[in-house]
This record gives structure tokens, sequence and C-alpha cells, in this order.
């Protein structure tokens, strides 16, 4: 669902001005009613009281009661033929039934105000039904309908001269120009409007008026123009001493602000919104604020400060008995948990939603919180019950008649049935949605659901509909200016020609599309965060590519793809800090083979890249290329649809060989065994008969929750994983044959010598080292092992290696075992004894207990050369900011060291080791891991040691020292890691004992 944040308001507020400020106000036409009624005729008497009747219930608020008087006095007076009086009566008439939101009978009345108007050939009566039929039109989303009205109304307007009431024609316009999506004609009109406001000095008009430009130039997504409007209409309501007014600019430049992706700003701006709410005692406003701050938090991916500002948001609709509100707050909260993949939760906030909308007989509500559950159950893969509710939303849909209800319901239809692999009914329902996009003139939605019959088609294998599909959406995508929906485009129609045999047009477009989003990331300066979404969806693009380079045996430029299309967020932040040149005008570039090769040299080491390539959103292959320091480059591939064969993908692989070996999943994490969609055995079962399929899985209690074909019901099954009969050996032994089988002879023999593995996606949970070969042997065993999110990445933590030559840090800063720690964390046993036996090993002392407080460490930090932190550790999957070292609270801070803190930190030490558990996790995108070791490798440090998983206290120490120990004799960090594992395993051999660690960065 798209939450409307901006120019509601104001698009609301002159609709009903234009409903209801005309030249003779209504109250005024009763008046003068009540001056003509004064007489002894029985009739005109019964008129009278009819009309005061229904004007007292009117002022009480009691307007269907108003409704029926009127009306009966609509029937006096047209038989006494008095049309004065049958005009002011059906404008009443179309006023209240507007109120009431019964927008059929509003029109039905201004119609009849519009044939009097004709009749008495009164231009100025004329005009003014003409606009209230465009405003009502409007209401209902006929926009064009809308536009037919106000351009007569317009044309008398100007004939008049009635500067006002031309005013409110021309925002009329602007607004309906603005529905449409056509904010270029829109501007147009709200420039002149502006004129006018400023001609009749009417300040008040002339905020207002701002405020639409800028809620115009937002929608166009020229923020910084719309900010420059915000901030005119700011001055004028701050010269007005409109507290109420302000309240609401300083709300859209908050939003502005954040839609630039610059949220302290975004937050600061609707913080002063929220101290303008609270003295004005607007408790409404109040809860819209934090309601919008709760918004930036849920774009900064910071989800539990967006559900604590939402809930305050909530409290405060259900305080005041604010039902509307009430209803978007828990809308809200059911969108943020499904962002984070909780849909058992998002889909109890969206029962509670319809609920609410039931209620209040809100139909487009009810439509809004239906369209979310089947959103809800598509994510969980309950196709019967998502269209279930698609289906209940379409019926609401049909009723209200607005048609861009229903064709967003086909669309989301279209996709259910899509994700079955039923491209047929797809084709229907997009077909269908299609021809209404196509009557309201929806470009955008025309040019999606345009992308969308292409790849229904392409699932038939029609690659020459599909071709013709994917050219139609991306000719609609270059013409409105849509330069992300132009590089979806541009990929799809790719991925077509791709599978058509089209190879060389297949590479032209899936090379431009990789143009079109570098253009988008150039745009983003320094939004980290931002050009870490994009990516995501331009990984795709350049595995597309690959694919492709593959097919036509252009081994070199693929891998200089592969390379490309990894960790751009993170080398663009890398790459700022080393230069003093700006990251907005630094052009991107890519590492070409020589580059890549001169990288793999001046590392002394043998680089494996590895690339996931996915077919119809199922892995299909494992590209593998190997780069040797002689510049030697080998590729290798495995064939992935054997596993899918099997049922397993490398995405639930990884984490059931994890757990193979004892490996606890995070309290805070999403890693499972089994994920939806998984097809399994239990134990003792017929192996011939129909698999299982999961729905989902508990790690933390070992509880799966499967459907069978056979039973209509989903049910509970507490099982271990244990019990579960697999498909073949889930172990260390067949990740060993997926990864590294393909290019065991390519890898060194020296076991110093050096292998730096860059993975993707789900592989940089991998614990390499523990990788085992057909004959049990290990792979650290074997090989030095490190770790990098991209062949790039190596080069520049190398950079920051030369640049800490001349650096002046001295200290060795070791931590050992805080006190008190932050809840829920409890004192470790072995943390403060490592710390020490480090500390002797490095001739320092250990900071541990009271004093290892995190003000305290944070301030020795930037002067440390080294830095040992043994404590507890935290992982945030959903935001990855999140992720944090414990430390003791100071009283000024919460004693979380978090990756988010840690980045905007300057370092100079040349390794940091977090000797906790879960350090190397984090958010896995396309980026690589967001999380700590992102976050201390772009604070300046060029090695780091982290952990894979919760870590065991007293080998981890052991481990730690016995590191520190080799390192002493031998400054290659890697090597000396390799040692401490091989003698850690001989007392514990569990890998999960000693492989959790992991190098990224720098060896020497």
């Amino acid at each position: 669902m798209q939450l409307q944040r901006i120019g509601l308001s104001v698009i609301v507020t002159l609709l009903f001005t234009i409903l209801a400020s005309h030249p003779v106000p209504l109250l005024m036409r009763f008046s003068t009613l009540q001056v003509l009624a004064q007489t002894t005729d029985g009739q005109k008497v019964e008129g009278e009281r009819l009309l005061r009747q229904g004007l007292e219930q009117y002022q009480r608020g009691q307007l269907e009661a108003a409704m029926q008087s009127w009306e009966q006095a609509l029937n006096i007076y047209r038989e006494l033929k008095d049309k004065g009086a049958e005009l002011a009566i059906l404008a009443g008439l179309g006023s209240g039934y507007l109120q009431l939101r019964n927008y059929t009978k509003a029109l039905e009345y201004q119609q009849q105000r519009l044939a009097i108007a004709q009749e008495l050939k009164d231009p100025q009566l004329l005009g003014e039904a003409l606009v209230n039929l465009g405003a009502i039109y409007q209401l209902l989303g006929n926009y064009n309908k809308a536009i037919e009205y106000y351009q007569p109304a317009l044309a008398i307007a100007q004939e008049l001269r009635n500067l006002p009431w031309l005013s409110t024609t021309i925002a009329g316009l602007s607004i309906a120009y603005s529905s449409l999506g056509d904010y270029e004609k829109a501007i147009e009109y709200l420039q002149k409007d502006l004129e006018i406001k400023r001609s009749l000095n009417d300040r008040k008009g002339e905020e207002s008026t701002l405020g639409a430009l800028g809620a115009a130039y937002h929608s166009l997504g020229n923020y910084y123009k719309a900010i420059e409007y915000f901030q005119e209409s700011l001055e004028i309501t701050r010269e007005l001493n409109d507290r109420q007014a302000e309240l609401s600019s300083l709300t859209d430049i908050g939003t502005a602000y954040e839609n630039l992706g610059d949220y302290s700003k975004a937050i600061e701006y609707h913080q002063q919104s929220l101290i303008i709410a609270q003295e004005l005692k607007n408790r409404e406003a109040e809860g819209y604020v934090l309601a919008n701050i709760g918004l930036v938090y849920h774009d900064l991916g910071d989800y539990g400060k967006a559900i604590e500002f939402q809930q305050q948001s909530l409290t405060i609709a259900q305080e005041t008995k604010d039902r509307e509100a009430e209803a978007v707050a828990v809308s809200r909260l059911g969108l943020i948990y499904a962002a984070i993949g909780d849909y058992s939760k998002a889909i109890e906030w969206h029962q509670q939603h319809l609920v609410i909308e039931r209620e209040r007989h809100d139909l487009e509500g009810q439509i809004t919180a239906l369209g979310n559950l089947g959103i809800a159950y598509k994510n969980l893969k309950d196709y019967p019950k998502a269209i279930d509710y698609y289906q209940q939303s379409l019926t609401i849909a049909q009723q209200v008649k607005n048609p861009q209800n229903k064709q967003g319901i086909l669309g989301n239809l279209g996709v259910v049935y899509f994700e079955q692999g039923d491209y047929t009914r797809a084709i229907q329902l997009y077909q269908e949605s299609l021809s209404i996009a196509r009557e309201i003139k929806d470009r955008q939605s025309e040019g999606d659901i345009l992308g969308n019959l292409g790849a229904a088609y392409n699932g038939l294998r029609d690659y020459a509909k599909a071709i013709d599909y994917h050219q139609q959406f991306l000719k609609i995508t270059q013409e409105i200016g849509d330069r992300q929906g132009e590089a979806i485009a541009l990929n799809n129609l790719g991925v077509s020609l791709f599978r058509s045999g089209n190879l060389a047009e297949a590479e032209k477009n899936l090379r431009l599309g990789i143009k079109v989003l570098d253009s988008i990331r150039s745009g983003l300066g320094n939004r980290d965060s931002e050009k870490v979404s994009i990516f995501e969806i331009q990984g795709r693009t350049y595995r597309a590519l690959q694919e492709v380079l593959i097919a036509q045996n252009k081994i070199h430029e693929a891998l200089e793809i592969a390379e490309g299309g990894r960790a751009r967020a993170f080398i663009d932040l890398l790459t700022s800090r080393l230069s003093s040149q700006s990251p907005i005008n630094s052009p991107i570039t890519y590492p070409s083979l020589v580059e890549i090769q001169q990288i793999s040299k001046t590392q002394k080491a043998t680089i494996v890249v590895y690339s996931i390539i996915s077919d119809s959103r199922k892995e299909s292959n494992l590209f593998i290329w190997v780069i040797k320091p002689t510049g030697d480059v080998t590729f290798r591939q495995f064939d992935l649809k054997e596993l899918e064969r099997e049922k397993r993908t490398i995405a639930n692989l990884v984490p059931r060989v994890r757990q193979a070996i004892g490996v606890r999943s995070g309290a805070n994490t999403n890693e499972a065994a089994f994920k939806p969609g998984d097809r399994i055995h239990f134990k003792g079962e017929n192996r011939n008969s129909e698999p299982w399929e999961v729905v989902s899985f508990d790690p933390q209690n070992g509880i799966l929750m499967v459907r069978h074909p056979s039973f209509a019901t989903t049910s509970v099954i507490p099982k271990s994983i244990n019990d579960v009969e697999d498909f073949g050996q889930t172990s260390l032994q067949q990740l060993h044959q997926i990864l590294i089988e393909p290019i065991a002879d390519l890898l060194p023999k020296n076991p110093s010598d050096r292998v730096i593995f860059i993975p993707q996606g789900e592989l940089f949970l991998v614990p390499f080292p523990a990788l085992q070969d057909k004959d049990g042997k290990y792979l650290i065993e074997k090989h030095t092992i490190l770790t990098a999110p991209s062949i790039q990445v190596l080069d520049l933590t190398r950079k920051q290696r030369q640049r800490l030559a001349n650096s002046t840090a001295k200290d060795v800063l070791v931590v050992g075992n805080p006190s008190p720690m932050p809840a829920p964390f409890q004192p470790l046993e072995y943390a403060e004894p490592e710390a020490k036996a480090i500390a002797n090993l490095l001739n320092t002392n250990a900071i541990t207990g009271t004093q290892a407080t995190e003000s305290a460490i944070v301030a020795q930090m930037s002067n440390a050369k080294m830095i040992h932190l043994a404590t507890h550790g935290q992982f945030d999957d959903i935001r990855g900011l999140g992720s944090a070292i414990a430390l003791a609270p100071s009283g000024k801070d919460d004693g979380l060291l978090t990756a988010e803190e840690i980045l905007n930190l300057k370092l100079n030490a040349e390794l940091v080791v977090l000797s906790a558990c879960d350090t190397g996790r984090g958010r896995l995108t396309g980026d690589g891991v967001i999380g700590l070791s992102r976050s201390l490798i772009s604070a300046g440090v060029p090695s780091v040691i982290v952990s894979l998983w919760k870590v065991p206290d007293n080998t981890t120490s052991g481990l730690m020292v016995e590191f520190y120990r080799q390192l002493k004799g031998n400054p290659d960090k890697a090597q000396a890691l390799r040692q401490a594992m091989l003698i850690t395993m001989q007392q514990h051999p569990n890998p999960r004992d000693w492989a959790a660690f992991t190098l990224i960065g720098e060896a020497e």
C-alpha cells in the first residue's frame, strides 16, 4: 500500500474550499430565503419551517435529518416555482450529501442546479454549478470529467473578471491535473493562482498555494524545489502567527527531507512539528506527527523505533476516539511487521484494521485492509487465502466504482496466479487491469502491467510476446521519466531476449539497464542506505548479464560484471573516505580485468569469486572464477538444478549445515534450517509418497509448521530437525562438494598461501575453514583463508593500510567483560581472563568491568593501532546498522556500540578483533553484509576479525589468546588465525568451537 504523506491536506482543503466558498455563502442564502418566506401562505409557511428546521439540524451536525427536511422543503418550493429558493436548497443538499460522502446524491443535486443555471442564463450561477460538479467528480476519482467541468467554469470566471472565483477554479484544475499525475500542468495552474493570490494580497491563500506547489514538485521527485516552496509557505505561517499552518509546513518539509534520504533533517522538522502540536494541545496533530516520525524510522530500517512511534500514534488515536487515525496506525503497524517478514503479526494488525474500517463503514479502507491481508498471505505462499482476500477486496471496489482500486486489485490477483505458475490466468487478470489503466490514463500502472504481461509470457516461453510487452513497458517508462522503471524494463527485456536466443541484443539491453541505475545511484551522494536499496534491484541485472556473457563464452567480461555487481555502495563509501572528491561528482567506474589481476598479485593470494545465478526466482547455476597471483583466470560452474530437484537451495542448505554442527540461531534472526516452500519427508515415511511442504520453522523451539497436499489444513508438527529425512547428505561435505570441488585443482598446494573467498548472499554465512572434503579433511588444514565482500574492497583496504603507515596511533586497546552489561546480557566467565592474557602478550593493560564503559572505550578507539573487544555481540538482520558490541553503560549512553555509531567514527587501528557472538553477521544484501564489519572498515580499519555465530566462551578465549601468540611470531594475520584454529581444533574437534571467525580485508 502506498502511504499518502504529503499534499493530501492541501488537496482536501482546496476541494472543500471550492465546494463551500462561493460568492454567496450558503447561510446567507438561507437568511435571504427566511425574509422572503415571511408570508401567511400555508405552503410557504411550511417551506419556511422546514428550511429553519433543516438549518438548525445542519448546525447541530444532524446532517441526515437536515437532508430530509430540505428535501421536503425543495418539493414545496418547486410547486411554488420559486427558482431562487430552489437553487439555494439544492446548494445545501449538495453540500450536505457531500459531507455525508454520498457522492451520488451530491452529484444529482448539483446537476439539477446546473440545469436551472443554464435555464436562467446566469453566468455566475452557471460557473458556480460547474465548479461544484468538477469538485465532486474529482472526489469520485474521475479527474478527466472534473476537468471537463472546470474548463468552462474558468472561461466564465475570466469573462466576469472575478479574481477570487478565478483563483478557486484554477486551484481545482491544478488538483485535477496533479491527481492525473500531470504535475507540470498542475504547476502551471498553481503559478497562475499564486499570481492572483499575491495581487489580492491574500497572504493566507498565498501560503496555501505555495504549499500546493511544494506538493506538486514533491510528487515530481524534485525535493529541493519542493522544500523551497514549503519554506516560503512556512515563512508566511510564522508572519501570520498561524501555528496550525506552521505545523503543516514543517511536516511537509520533514517529509521532503525524508524522501531526499536526509533522515536527520526529516526527524528534526517533524520534532519541531511535534513541539507545536503539543503546545497547541492538538492531540490529533500530535498523533499524526508521531506517525510521520515512525515512517522515517521505517525508511531507515529501524523497525523497533518505527513500531514505537506508530504505537504512540495509535494510543493517541484511541484516546481521542479518532477511528480514522486508529485505522491508519494499525495499518502501518501491519506494514512494518510485513517489512520484517513477520507476516503472522502483520496479519493480526491488518485484521484489526479491517474490523475498524467495517465499523466505520469505510469501503476504501476495507479495500486497503483486505489488499494488505492478501499480500501477507501471498508472502506466506498461502495462495488460496490470498486470492480470497483479493476477491473480497474486488467485490467492494466494484461497489465503490473507483476504477483505480479495481485495476490495482486485478493486478495483484494476477501476481498471485503468476507466482503459482498459472501464467494463463495471470495474463487474463493483467489484461483486465491493463484495460482499466488505459481507460483512466494511468500511465505508470499501464507500464507496470505491460511489464507483468511480459513476465507471464516469458513464463509460457512465448518470448516473442514477452519481448513485445517489455518493449511497450520500456517506451512508457521513458516517456514518463520513470528511471527505475526503465531499468527494470531493460532488465526484463534483456532476459527475454536471452531466453529467445538473441544474445547480442540481450547484452545490449542489460548493459543499458545497468547504465540507467548507475545514473540514479550517482545522484544519491553520500546516502549509503539508499544506494544499498538501489543496488538490490541492480544486482539482478548484473547476474543476468553474467549469464548472457557466459553463454557467449566471454569469461573475462563476465568476471568484470560479477565484480562490478557487488558491494558498490560499500565501495562508494570507502572511496569517498579515502578521497577528497565528492561522491556526487565521482564517476562510477568498475575494475577492468587487468585491475582485478593486479589486485590478486598485490594481495599475493588466489581469489575465488562466487556468483549465484537464478532462473525464474530459482537458483540455477553457481558461477566460480579463480584468479591466481600470476593473473591467470579460470572459470568453472556448478549446476544447482540438481539441488532444486531435491527441493534444496544454497539459501536453505547453508543454515542447515550451520545447525548440523550445533550453531545456535540468534534470538533476533530469521535464520532457519527450513524455509517456506521446502518439501520434506519425516523419518520412517515412504520416500515415494507425497512430501510435506514447509509453511514455517521456529529454530528456537525446533517446531515445523507443514502442509500436506492430501490434507486441506495446515498441521503443526513439534519435531526436531533431526527427525527430518533429508534428500541426500546435508553436511559440511556437501557444501565442499558445491563450493570447493569444482575448483580444488586450481587452489594453491602450499597451506601457507592465501585464498580469499568473495561470497554472495547466503554464502557470507558459510564457515569456509570447516568445509570438509570426501576424506574428512577440513579446508583450513589445506589453505590460509580470508574473505572480502568484493575484489575492489581489497584494493581499498590495502590503501587504508598504506594510509596507516603515517598514523601516530600507538595504543593497544584490549577490553574484556564490561560490567554491568546492557540487558539482557550476562557476565562472561572467560572474557576477562582472555583480555588480560592478550594484554600481557601485547604489553598493555586490559580494560575490564566498570572501567569498560561505552564512552570511555569510544574515546580511546581513535588513538589505538590495535583493538580487541572480548564481550557480547548482537546482530540486526533487519536493518544491519543496529548490530552492536556490548560495553558498560556510562549514564550518557546505553552501553551498546552499534554499527551505525561506528560508521561515524574515524579509526586508525590496523586490526580490530571482535571476540564476541555473531559479529560478522547483519543484514544480507546485494551490497554484502550490513553490520559491524562493514562499519569498521568504513571507519578506516583495513583488517577485521569477526564471528559468524554464537561462539562458546571458553573455546573462544583459548583460540583468541593463541591467535595473538601466533601473531607475535608472524605478522601475517591470516596465517596466525589459521594456526590458532588448527591448535584449537586438536582439543575441540567440533567446528562450532573453532571455525566461526573470519578475517576480512588485509592479511599483512
